[in-house]
């Protein structure tokens, strides 16, 4: 009896601990079910160098900027180039343009803005949504942002319908001109970044203008696709780099000079905070006016130096 007893006291033991495991086995969390999680700081700021990337202002944050771009260092076109560029303290004395922005986070993915740039005198809007982000499972492999602007300039009429004929009566309509961009962007790992930048400009004015190589006239719309990355070369610094093809056919090979913009800079971290320095041959910095305002090239020493200014606030 006592040896039936054991027994059937060993079997129950065992029992009890095959069903306790299982239990256990139940409450335990399967990684394989656990949320992806998301992939953050593909880019250090905001923007790249022209080109904005698919970072957002987090929610209830301000983001007040200051972008600046002084003139030319060097023309080697001019017929004393070296004299003409000492005189302006290598562009430093000039400034083609200057932006000043606020954009506000109305959630982590939603970012509004505004913002006022010299060139053209342009006052302008923004909308930024970043509506798939990259995760580090793969299953969903790159962020993707759409980035929206409306610029309206203040120009008087005299300056804006310069080199056409006047109408008798001022069309408000022909001060707006917009941008639109779809950016998609993938963190291969800490130290690379690359996005690519499908962009559709429009203006509801343009002056009347022939390209004489190739008899094809500036339109309204212009379509761009543009490239960008950033690359970490050491903890708290990263090369950045953007450009942007132009599909014109007006300003290819034309007469007159357009180019492409390209951009080149340098982040560096410092205590929290990015400074960013660049070099572009772009005289703007609004998409819709950079993208079809860029008659410099690096070929002849025409860039720019660049930086930009940010503070954030909490709100």
């Amino acid at each position: 009896m006592i040896k039936k007893v054991s027994i059937c006291f060993a079997l129950s033991f065992s029992m009890a601990s095959f069903a306790q495991d299982d239990l256990l086995e139940l409450v335990k969390e399967d990684p394989k079910n656990e949320p992806a999680k998301s992939v953050y700081a593909t880019f250090k700021t905001t923007k790249i160098v022209n080109a904005q990337n698919i970072e957002t202002v987090k929610k209830r944050n301000l983001d007040f900027r200051v972008t600046h771009r002084f003139g030319n260092l060097y023309n080697s076109s001019s017929n004393n180039a070296l004299n003409e560029a000492a005189h302006s303290a290598f562009g430093m004395d000039n400034s083609t343009d200057i932006r000043t922005s606020f954009d506000y986070g109305i959630t982590d993915e939603l970012t509004i803005g505004i913002g006022r740039s010299k060139f053209r005198e342009m006052n302008d809007a923004t909308i930024k949504w970043r509506f798939l982000t990259q995760k580090e499972n793969n299953k969903i492999p790159v962020s993707v942002c759409f980035y929206g602007n409306l610029g309206y300039t203040s120009m008087t009429p005299d300056n804006l319908y310069a080199g056409t004929i006047r109408p008798e009566k001022t069309n408000e309509a022909h001060r707006i001109q917009y941008a639109s961009q779809l950016l998609i962007a993938r963190k291969f790992n800490s130290w690379l970044s690359l996005q690519l930048m499908p962009t559709y400009i429009h203006r509801n004015f343009i002056k009347q203008q022939l390209n004489v190589a190739n008899g094809k006239e500036d339109q309204n719309a212009l379509f761009s696709l543009g490239v960008g990355g950033r690359l970490k070369v050491s903890k708290r610094m990263a090369l950045v780099v953007d450009y942007f093809y132009n599909f014109s056919e007006f300003q290819t090979n034309n007469p007159d000079a357009y180019y492409n913009p390209l951009g080149v800079g340098l982040e560096i971290e410092t205590g929290g905070h990015v400074f960013h320095i660049n070099y572009t041959n772009g005289p703007a910095i609004l998409e819709s006016s950079l993208l079809t305002s860029t008659q410099d090239t690096w070929t002849k020493g025409q860039i720019k130096l660049g930086f930009n200014i940010s503070r954030w606030f909490a709100l």
